[in-house]
């Protein structure tokens, strides 16, 4: 790995940005084909089932009509308010936890379009993406459920929750890229993450309330994913503006642009080959 980051260091200038930009552009540019090819790839996954995606939905109904009392039960929490943020973080969660898992083979799934098309890369992290998308926007049908069950005190802030979403899908852009390349060189790596992310979920303020560390609630700031849940949580479940998360996911996404676009400039030719 040190290897290979010091080859991508000396072979930048080399090989310059531009090609690596126009991949990004022509791929963003390809808005008739990744659309399409990601909800292709939900129907082919569904093919012949009656529910379809919903069956998603369902299942995640199941589990958050279990998981809800339960928890709110073990950690003393009252049922009215702890639902609601069980059910937004635990949908927010699984999206986030499919784009990072979907990032790590992208390419390798793609492997068949990639080795005899001449298409971007990015279009199949587009596609990834946009698939995505619509599996959360299945899930939603629960927030909605049960925010009229549970009706939260919206205001002006509700408006930020599709830029939440919005900018969890750009990061998924530049994770895609990034993690998709390392992970067609080297195969362990989507084994690895898929790891920590089953740890990170239990560290990470899904079941739990930051609060409920007392003063140790300093240590969920040092976790990344908690500011991408935050931006989409708390104008939902508490009418609240985080800032300060908003700063932190801003901060992420320009550093990790740069940095997929350092690895990408120097090795997408071999993408090819390596899947």
């Amino acid at each position: 790995m040190a290897s290979l980051i010091g080859r991508a260091l000396g072979g930048v200038r080399r090989y310059g940005v531009s090609l690596a930009v126009q991949d990004y552009i022509q791929g963003i540019a390809s808005i008739h084909a990744w659309p399409m090819l990601g909800w292709l790839e939900i129907k082919q996954r569904y093919r012949r089932s009656v529910l379809g995606p919903f069956w998603l939905t369902i299942s995640t109904g199941l589990m958050l009509a279990g998981m809800g009392p339960l928890f709110g039960r073990l950690f003393g929490q009252d049922i009215s308010t702890y639902f609601p943020y069980l059910t937004v973080s635990l949908i927010v969660w699984m999206l986030i936890a499919s784009l990072v898992n979907d990032a790590c083979t992208v390419f390798i799934a793609s492997e068949g379009f990639i080795r005899q098309l001449k298409a971007p890369l990015t279009l199949w992290v587009l596609c990834m993406v946009w698939k995505n998308l619509i599996i959360v926007a299945h899930n939603a049908v629960i927030v909605v459920l049960v925010m009229m069950f549970w009706p939260p005190a919206l205001d002006w802030r509700v408006l930020q929750i599709p830029l939440g979403v919005l900018a969890i899908a750009i990061n998924s852009i530049w994770l895609g890229t990034l993690f998709g390349l390392l992970s067609a060189r080297f195969r362990d790596i989507p084994q690895i993450v898929g790891g920590l992310l089953q740890v990170l979920f239990f560290l990470t303020p899904v079941l739990w309330r930051p609060e409920m560390l007392k003063e140790n609630q300093w240590l969920v700031v040092w976790n990344p994913f908690y500011h991408f849940l935050e931006i989409v949580r708390s104008p939902l479940v508490s009418a609240t503006s985080n800032w300060f998360s908003w700063a932190v996911v801003l901060a992420i996404t320009v550093f990790g642009f740069a940095a997929s676009l350092l690895f990408f400039a120097r090795y997408r030719p071999r993408v090819a080959y390596w899947v």
